[in-house]
């Protein structure tokens, strides 16, 4: 499999790394992580929580040894409700005990939770140091590791406090996802259907396809059939190319941009999404799963406002629900989820902006301040019954 090159290009930085997909696997990462640090880096700090660390980081840490490395390991808490402050503080101390310098790196190892924290935490030690990503879900994969987003969770909202801070190099080893429990491959199968919506009616079909031949409730038996490796690899390539191409066009998400090449519109879904994690605390969903709702909320308010016609709504709503059944809304206050909207960080101007869709592969920008109330009660009450 080729791998990737990206260069980010932006006022203030010009960014270029390599993303390796199917070609190298974490297992023998040390060659690689020499290559995108050079000579000079001495020290590496792996981040990664308990779990993943259990199943890779050995392996990882003795391939980074052998590559001439002095590795470290630090194990934050599993789970969204973690990506927060304290534990960023907590990583910054252990990267200074670690005596980790300007010239080292970070490697977050792990799903998007870890990666977000793990960027986050490399930009703003000693102003910046490198960090390398292994994203282990699907979702990372495709999606968090990709694009130099990171963050993490307050009081008052999902990922508002962050910064831009590319990574130096990423590889993306589907092999990984064999140990994945099936509630994060439904997660990272609702950014890929987001992916899909997005870019164009052709990946998004391909998308649905590849979701029927290989459906994740078979995936034990699935992942070793002929043709699933190099479907899965093609699959994650085809979607980090898109969020690749768009990233590079608008790095910094341009408050300015309204067009439907802003980096704005990878956030189609989140919306909702980041509204119920913040009202359950960040305990109930995986971010997939929020998104999955997400998407399906989108494309309810853009039938109601008549953007978008009920084939694609329906087409939409089929293949989230072939991926699995996402966590029950019973007992979701709706009160309470748009009180959350105040506080999203897609605010432009005193507006939320929402990505909505005028059919697959057609996003379009809509301040909500041009949304009547009663087409969120509308979309809402219809979600109600997925």
């Amino acid at each position: 499999m080729k791998d990737l090159k990206v260069t980010i290009e932006c006022p203030r930085t010009v960014s270029s790394y390599q993303i390796s997909i199917g070609g190298e696997t974490i297992g023998d990462c040390g060659k690689w992580a020499r290559k995108c640090l050079g000579r000079e880096a001495a020290k590496i700090v792996i981040v990664s929580n308990p779990t993943v660390y259990r199943l890779y980081g050995p392996t990882v840490a003795a391939c980074l040894t052998n590559a001439g490395f002095s590795v470290s390991n630090w194990l934050m808490k599993d789970g969204e409700e973690h990506k927060n402050l304290t534990s960023v503080e907590n990583a910054l101390a252990f990267f200074s005990e670690s005596g980790l310098t300007r010239t080292d790196a970070v490697v977050a190892l792990g799903g998007g939770v870890v990666g977000d924290l793990a960027g986050f935490a490399a930009s703003i030690y000693l102003r910046g140091v490198r960090f390398l990503q292994m994203p282990t879900t699907l979702l990372a994969m495709i999606d968090s590791s990709v694009g130099g987003k990171t963050g993490v969770n307050a009081a008052f909202g999902k990922n508002t406090i962050g910064t831009f801070h590319q990574p130096v190099g990423v590889i993306i080893d589907p092999s990984v996802l064999a140990t994945l429990p099936e509630r994060e491959l439904t997660a990272g199968s609702c950014e890929v259907i987001k992916h899909g919506a997005l870019s164009g009616r052709a990946q998004f079909l391909q998308t649905a396809e590849f979701l029927r031949k290989y459906p994740l409730e078979n995936f034990a038996a699935i992942r070793n059939q002929a043709g699933f490796a190099s479907g899965i690899s093609d699959l994650i390539r085809k979607n980090v190319e898109f969020k690749a191409e768009i990233v590079a066009g608008d790095e910094l998400e341009s408050p300015k941009r309204t067009d439907s090449r802003s980096r704005k519109i990878l956030n189609f879904g989140h919306t909702l999404a980041h509204a119920l994690e913040k009202v359950t605390a960040y305990k109930y969903f995986k971010h997939g799963e929020a998104v999955g709702y997400g998407i399906l909320y989108a494309a309810e308010l853009s039938k109601t406002l008549a953007l978008c016609d009920k084939k694609d709504v329906k087409l939409l709503y089929d293949v989230v629900h072939s991926v699995g059944s996402l966590p029950s809304l019973v007992n979701i206050d709706s009160q309470e989820v748009f009180e959350a909207f105040r506080f999203d960080k897609k605010h432009v101007a005193g507006s939320l902006q929402l990505i909505l869709l005028k059919g697959i592969g057609k996003p379009v920008i809509v301040n909500n301040c041009d949304i009547p109330n009663s087409a969120h009660t509308k979309a809402l009450k219809q979600l109600l019954k997925f």
